[in-house]
């Protein structure tokens, strides 16, 4: 084989001349220098595509740790804030339970004062409710309207909390007036002797005005205070023989006269429906009896009509 190679610098050309053994070797020899080209090409390659790769994994290691951290910080804070959230509303519950309770207490002590039986007021046991499951699903309640749920509620307790507390107060003011106000029979088992008003006197004859009621009865009968109150006059006086006398208040006195025995001293309180003196005849009287009077403001006042007696 005849290879010719022109030389255009200087317009020159020379021919070689191959054989087929050196004609295979040259193409050996190219063949070889190509595959180490080739070769070389590709571990270039290879590696520049190893630290770009490499490279890149990096760069998303990093973005995706920052992102991590990010939604951890996120989860952390969520979790503050359901914690704090818990802490609110454990803190309202247990103030609404507070106030359950001094709604509970005064609804006893209420329904003790006014006299109600459990049944009829129930205050300590739930009221009776119920009825089908609905057929339309509710969504669950989110935080907020639970909180407002709270707030409306606690506002409702302490509502009912202060209207209590006023009726508590004027059932006292009641029971009180009710305990003080002269009111009943001083001698329950006794009978009418003498009214209240003008009469003829049992001793002189005459017409005088009676300032009392008397209550005939037998020896010894107990007399019984008609309200609350603190003893004045216990013992002997002109006219009234043995005499007690309270002071209710208000401007209001008692007295019941002509006793056997008193049976209560000076500065003593009294209940009312207590026993305080046992009837007799001591004093300016025909038999046994108590003579009663109800003085208000220093005014002498029918018993009968006052205070409803029969």
């Amino acid at each position: 084989m005849n290879i010719i190679v022109l030389l255009d610098s200087r317009r020159k050309s020379f021919r070689m001349s191959l054989n087929a053994w050196a004609f295979a070797l040259a193409g050996v020899a190219v063949s070889a220098l190509l595959a180490m080209l080739f070769h070389a090409g590709t571990e270039f390659g290879v590696r520049r595509s190893t630290s770009y790769v490499s490279g890149m994994g990096d760069r998303t290691a990093s973005v995706f740790q920052e992102e991590l951290d990010a939604q951890r910080a996120d989860l952390e804070r969520a979790k503050a804030n359901a914690e704090r959230s818990l802490d609110v509303m454990a803190s309202r519950v247990s103030r609404l339970q507070g106030h359950v309770m001094r709604l509970d207490a005064l609804g006893s002590r209420l329904a003790a004062m006014a006299k109600l039986d459990d049944l009829e007021f129930g205050y300590d046991n739930p009221p009776g409710m119920g009825g089908p499951e609905s057929e339309f699903a509710e969504e669950t309640m989110r935080v907020p309207d639970f909180l407002a749920m709270l707030d409306n509620l606690e506002g409702r307790l302490q509502d009912k909390e202060e209207k209590l507390g006023a009726m508590e107060s004027m059932l006292i003011r009641r029971t009180l007036q009710e305990q003080t106000q002269p009111d009943g029979q001083p001698a329950p088992t006794s009978w009418v002797s003498s009214i209240f008003g003008f009469r003829t006197d049992p001793v002189t004859g005459r017409r005088e005005f009676h300032q009392g009621i008397d209550f005939a009865g037998r020896p010894q009968a107990p007399i019984t205070a008609v309200a609350a109150g603190i003893v004045t006059w216990s013992g002997p006086r002109q006219g009234y023989g043995n005499l007690v006398e309270l002071n209710h208040g208000n401007g209001y006195l008692t007295r019941y006269a002509h006793t056997e025995r008193n049976l209560v001293g000076v500065g003593e309180k009294v209940e009312k429906g207590e026993v305080i003196a046992l009837m007799g005849d001591t004093g300016r009287a025909t038999g046994t009896h108590v003579h009663y009077e109800v003085v208000l403001d220093g005014r002498h006042v029918n018993p009968r009509q006052q205070l409803s007696l029969k």
